[in-house]
């Protein structure tokens, strides 16, 4: 099992050291020294104001902030947790996601999502109807873009015509990629077209909002792997699918440590399941706090699964 540790540095509005030019080599070098093996930061580039009104957020530029982890630490990855990528143009993703991996050293992660806001892609001049095809067409685009080779394409919304893009990435074939949602769709994308999947607890209550299918418990997470280990059978994938799930008892936004014991718990039954990585956002009303149960975690949780 190993660990991603969702860096805070969208509580910026509520507190400015989140922001300060401390605040990421002092959260990343944190989470390597507790033996988090990545650090994932967000992206929303233009969310709605009424959305951040209701408990949204804003966020840095996950690129520019994940390039700042890799100047600060030595070995731990670079989580995009998640990418929307019908934001960016496919040829401009290439590349900042190949720069990242050529100067870190080869350690990208790329979550990737559809995204849920239609005003942030009004905003953004993106069709909100049909990102999910977008979607798709990116990740085959960038698979292509990433080889070095001169690219004639034409598809549904992209097109190039004798187009080169170097460096390629580090990583070979390029960084590992992961699809992050719970609807079918998600699943279906992350077994045919990606490297991982990447779900997340959600309340029914949110369903809607967020624009994809809920998960409450361990029990809906099972359902969903079951389909995704049936829908992988049913295309003849042979390889593994990597699992990235935040545990339950955490959640997205967490106001208090759960119990030590309940945690291990819930990770163990997770690990049984074949989850092979966890994304952990942890309490953090400031820094002190979040460098305090960064180390916390480290010594109680992942320790525990490095003795395994």
């Amino acid at each position: 099992m190993k660990f991603s540790c969702h860096l805070p540095v969208e509580k910026f509005q509520e507190r400015s050291e989140f922001l300060d030019g401390d605040a990421i080599p002092i959260m990343s070098q944190a989470a390597e020294d507790a033996g988090f093996a990545a650090c994932a930061i967000t992206d929303h580039p233009a969310p709605p104001a009424q959305w951040v009104n209701a408990g949204g957020h804003h966020a840095l530029d996950p690129f520019v902030g994940l390039a700042f982890v890799a100047a600060a630490t030595k070995h731990i990855k670079l989580h995009t947790n998640v990418v929307v990528a019908p934001y960016r143009n496919p040829f401009l993703m290439a590349k900042l996601v190949a720069t990242l991996d050529r100067l870190s050293g080869g350690r990208v992660i790329m979550g990737i999502g559809t995204g849920y806001l239609a005003a942030e892609f009004d905003a953004l001049g993106v069709p909100f109807e049909g990102r999910g095809a977008a979607v798709d067409e990116s990740i085959r685009l960038m698979k292509t873009i990433w080889t070095g080779d001169t690219i004639n394409y034409s598809g549904k919304t992209f097109r190039a015509a004798g187009i080169s893009a170097l460096p390629r990435p580090l990583q070979v074939p390029h960084p590992p990629i992961w699809s992050g949602g719970n609807s079918g769709r998600a699943i279906r994308r992350a077994v045919e077209l990606c490297d991982g999947w990447s779900p997340f607890p959600l309340r029914a209550a949110f369903s809607g909002s967020v624009r994809t299918e809920s998960m409450e418990n361990i029990e809906d997470f099972r359902e969903k792997l079951d389909y995704a280990r049936r829908h992988a059978a049913h295309i003849g994938r042979e390889r593994d699918l990597e699992i990235c799930m935040i545990p339950f008892s955490l959640g997205l936004d967490p106001s208090s440590r759960p119990g030590v014991a309940e945690l291990l718990d819930e990770c163990s039954a997770l690990e049984a399941l074949g989850v092979s990585w966890m994304t952990i956002s942890l309490p953090c009303r400031d820094r002190s706090e979040f460098v305090a149960n960064t180390a916390w975690f480290g010594a109680e949780v992942i320790s525990h699964f490095r003795r395994q």
